[in-house]
This record gives structure tokens, C-alpha cells and sequence, in this order.
């Protein structure tokens, strides 16, 4: 029987435990105990549990802060002299930063290592929430908090670098689970704590409560996380990130804005050709790049491909009505901030519920039908919020966000894990940070364009206007669907 110095440095992670890449049986019994065997796979389990519970729980404090202000922006414009259209950019401006950004962590762990921007990330998201809390004006505060999401937005891509590590491809269904209720259900648990944080302790110290606990988590994850292997040939692509910005910035601005500057005034015109022409010159730049933000040739892989775009598709109308059911119910119906916070729960609650067996459902019905499924229940939940009016139960408006936590819940796992599957190892930080950015672009895009939707028509009535904004959730389920269906299951 071997000695444990005999075994590979490979095999022996830092605690002294035999890395099995995420296997729990242990083939090598350098102790030659069963007993042992047991203990060391028990202590394996549990330094990864551990790690992942890290991992999560710091993704969390970056993530759920993103949206606290989504049923008080009326509050703090007031407070800081704005009005609720400027304010919107504290949420539409932190969630572009989240996915444009995204994609250079993922590249830069893959150089410099995950631990390193996992931790350097959470630290600086703190900096910045610290000073959001003393913002003097509205320009202040969409910039701090920008800032402070674009830090934080280094923790996905190197999560998901960390759970592909610590997990088999066969367990992986599970932890991403979790990963996708925290970072598709922190944003919307952070509207229903908002509202009451918001009311008792006010939106600023909200901030300074973050602030510490973005400090702590780097501290615990520098102690904790274990480094990763690092590449040397890493590129960053600069020029590829300043026009993906530039180009949505533009375009969001010109959809924004559009309807208060005029959608023919000069200003609209020059923002959205602008727009339009600098997303065309990435897609150029895309094409040539050593080492593109978005690899075109992935684009062209079935896998890989329609699993980011679905996942985006069903993200505009997921997230685009988290954004505009809550001022629906507010300025259309009259509900108080407190009896909205109470009805979006519903949401983030059956995604906790359904995540976890995602892996169960996909052993069922494979990648392909869970996909299709989930944009399937987002798309029905989309008709029923459409269908919401004066008169409309609280029961109908909780079943259409929890139809949306089950869809979400049941697809993006599955659809996480296919592309994870689909993709080399060393490539996992690129492929995570392109799934983010595009589920992120997708989020912003959503909820842009059902605001857009609901100011176009506002003079059709509150109520009917907002109806209107979430037909575009409608068109994107439909869209998700079929994109969904062109997944390839993988084999069993």
C-alpha cells in the first residue's frame, strides 16, 4: 500500500485530503482503512459543502442589493432630488455593469487565478456600498453602485469556475441549482426585503450594512477557497468590452429615454444608430479577437449556444417583470409597497424549492424538455400577468410569479450544466462569464423595453399600459421555447 507522500501533488489538496476531482469514493486507501476511507470521503464532502456555502452565500451579498431599491425609487428620488425615470439607472446601469463586466473577471481568474478575483471582488463591492451609502446626489449614486455591482460581478464567473472544480460533471445539477437560485432569485428576494428595510432603517443604511459583510466574506474566502490551476496565455479582449458597453448603453439610453426626448428628435436618432453601429463593430471585433469576449465559433455550437440565448430569452421576461409587475400593482392598482413585497415572495420561494430537484427532473426528461418546460410555465405566468386588472385576486397575481420561480427554477440548472459539459475545463471561466453577460443583457433588455412599452401607451390607462409592457415578456417566452427545442440532450 502507497504512502501518502508517494501520491501526485495533484491528488493531495491543502488540507491533506486526496482531490478526487470531485469523486466522492476514494480509489487510492493510502491509510488502508475502510474506516479511514469513510472519514476522508466524509471530510471531503464537507470542505466542499463548506466551500460552496462560502461561494453562495458571497455571491448573495453582491447580488440581492442590485434591486433593493425597485419598490422604493420614488423614496429615494425623492430624497435626493431626481425623479423615478433617472433613478431607474441605480438598477438598469448595476445590472448592465454585472454582465458587461463579467466576462474580464472570468478571463482574469484564468490567469491570475479565481481566488484572487473572487476575494479582491467581494472586498472593493464593499468599498463601494460603503460609499453609496453617503451618495450626495443622484449621478453619485448610479455610479457608486455601478461600481459596486461591476466588483461584485467578479464572483460569478469564478463560482461557477469553483463548483465545475469541486463537482463531476454528473453532480453538477445540484450546486448549480443552488448558484442559479441565488443569482436569478437574490435580485428579486432583494425587492421584498427592500420595501421594509427601506421604510424602517432607510435606503442608506442598507448600504453600510452591506458594506461589512462584503469585508468578511473576502476575509473568510481568502482563508478558505483553495487556488486554482492559472493559465499564462490569458488575453484580455479590451476593445471587444468598451464597444459590447458602449453600443448597450447607448441602445438602452435610446429606449429609455426615447419617449421624454421625442423617438424622431435628434438626440434619440444619434444615441440609437450610435448604439446600433457600435454593437456592429464588436461583432467585427469579435470575429478577428485572439481571445474574444463572446468566441464566435461557440456561437456556431449547438450546446453552447442555445442554452445561453434561451436562458437570456427567458431572463428578459423573468426579470423584465420583476421590474414592472411591482409598479403595476403600486401605480395601476394602488397596493401598498408592504403588500407587494408580500406577493413577489412567492417568486423567490418556489425557486428555492424547485432548484434543488432540478437534477432529479432533468435525470427524467433530459436537458432539452426541462428547458422548454421552464420557458413553457414563465410563458404561461406572462398571459396570467398580463390579465392582471382591477378586481384580479391575490392568488392569481402569487400563482404567475411563482409559475415564473418554477420555470426559471427547473431550466436553468439544466441548461447550466449542459454548457458546462460542452465546454473544456479551462474555458469554464469564459463560457460562465458569457452565460452571465447574456443573461444579464438579457435582464436589462426586458425590463428597458417593457418600460418603454408601458410609457408609449400610458395614455391607454395605467393598468393597460403595464399590460401592454408584458407582452414583450410573452414574445420572449415564445422565442425561449423554440430555442429551448433545438438543445441536444446530453447522453445518459
Amino acid at each position: 500500500m502507497k504512502n501518502d507522500e508517494h501520491l501526485p501533488p495533484s491528488q493531495l489538496d491543502e488540507t491533506g485530503v486526496i482531490d478526487s476531482g470531485g469523486v466522492d469514493e476514494i480509489s487510492v486507501i493510502p491509510w488502508g482503512s475502510l474506516l479511514k476511507r469513510r472519514v476522508t470521503s466524509r471530510v471531503s464532502m464537507t470542505h466542499r459543502k463548506a466551500t460552496l456555502g462560502v461561494l453562495l452565500a458571497s455571491v448573495f451579498t453582491v447580488s440581492f442589493t442590485i434591486t433593493l431599491l425597485v419598490v422604493s425609487l420614488k423614496t429615494v428620488a425623492d430624497d435626493l432630488g431626481s425623479t423615478v425615470s433617472i433613478m431607474s439607472w441605480t438598477i438598469t446601469a448595476p445590472l448592465l455593469a454585472f454582465g458587461v463586466v463579467g466576462p474580464a473577471f472570468g478571463k482574469a481568474g484564468d490567469l491570475w487565478g479565481h481566488k484572487r478575483m473572487f476575494t479582491y471582488g467581494l472586498f472593493f463591492a464593499g468599498v463601494f456600498a460603503l460609499l453609496s451609502a453617503f451618495a450626495w446626489n443622484a449621478p453619485s449614486l448610479i455610479v457608486l453602485r455601478t461600481l459596486s455591482a461591476a466588483a461584485g460581478s467578479a464572483t460569478g464567473p469564478s463560482a461557477m469556475a469553483y463548483i465545475n472544480r469541486m463537482f463531476r460533471a454528473d453532480e453538477r445539477v445540484r450546486p448549480l441549482g443552488y448558484w442559479s437560485f441565488v443569482t436569478a432569485g437574490a435580485p428579486v428576494i432583494g425587492v421584498v426585503a427592500g420595501t421594509p428595510l427601506v421604510e424602517i432603517f432607510g435606503w442608506r443604511v442598507i448600504f453600510l450594512v452591506q458594506a461589512p459583510l462584503c469585508v468578511i466574506g473576502a476575509l473568510v474566502s481568502m482563508r478558505l477557497l483553495p487556488d486554482t490551476d492559472r493559465q499564462d496565455n490569458v488575453r484580455f479582449d479590451v476593445l471587444g468590452s468598451a464597444t459590447l458597453g458602449a453600443g448597450s448603453v447607448l441602445l438602452l439610453l435610446t429606449i429609455n429615454r426615447g419617449n421624454s426626448w421625442g423617438w424622431t428628435s435628434p438626440a434619440t436618432l444619434v444615441a440609437g444608430a450610435s448604439g446600433i453601429a457600435a454593437l456592429l463593430w464588436f461583432y467585427q471585433v469579435e470575429k478577428r479577437a485572439s481571445a474574444p469576449l463572446i468566441p464566435v465559433k461557440w456561437l456556431r455550437t449547438r450546446n453552447v449556444a442555445f442554452p445561453v440565448v434561451t436562458q437570456g430569452l427567458m431572463n428578459m421576461a423573468y426579470m423584465g417583470s420583476f421590474l414592472l409587475l411591482p409598479q403595476m400593482l403600486e401605480n395601476g392598482l394602488g397596493y401598498t409597497p408592504g403588500h407587494i413585497g408580500w406577493l413577489v415572495i412567492s417568486r423567490p420561494l418556489v425557486f428555492s424549492l424547485i432548484a434543488p430537484a432540478a437534477g432529479f427532473i432533468v435525470g427524467r426528461m433530459g436537458e432539452r424538455n426541462t428547458g422548454m418546460a421552464g420557458a413553457f410555465a414563465i410563458l404561461l405566468a406572462m398571459i396570467l400577468m398580463y390579465n392582471i386588472d382591477i378586481g384580479t385576486t391575490d392568488w392569481v397575481i402569487a400563482l404567475s410569479l411563482a409559475l415564473t420561480g418554477f420555470g426559471m427554477g427547473i431550466a436553468a440548472p439544466s441548461l447550466t450544466a449542459l454548457l458546462a459539459a460542452s465546454v473544456k475545463q479551462s474555458d469554464m471561466g469564459v463560457a460562465s462569464a458569457m452565460q452571465q453577460l447574456l443573461s444579464q443583457m438579457g435582464a436589462v433588455l426586458g425590463g428597458a423595453l417593457m418600460i418603454s412599452v408601458h410609457d408609449i401607451t400610458e395614455s391607454t390607462g395605467k393598468v393597460s399600459s403595464y399590460s401592454y409592457g408584458l407582452l414583450v415578456g410573452v414574445v420572449a417566452t415564445t422565442l425561449a421555447i423554440g430555442t429551448a427545442s433545438l438543445v441536444r440532450s446530453a447522453d445518459r
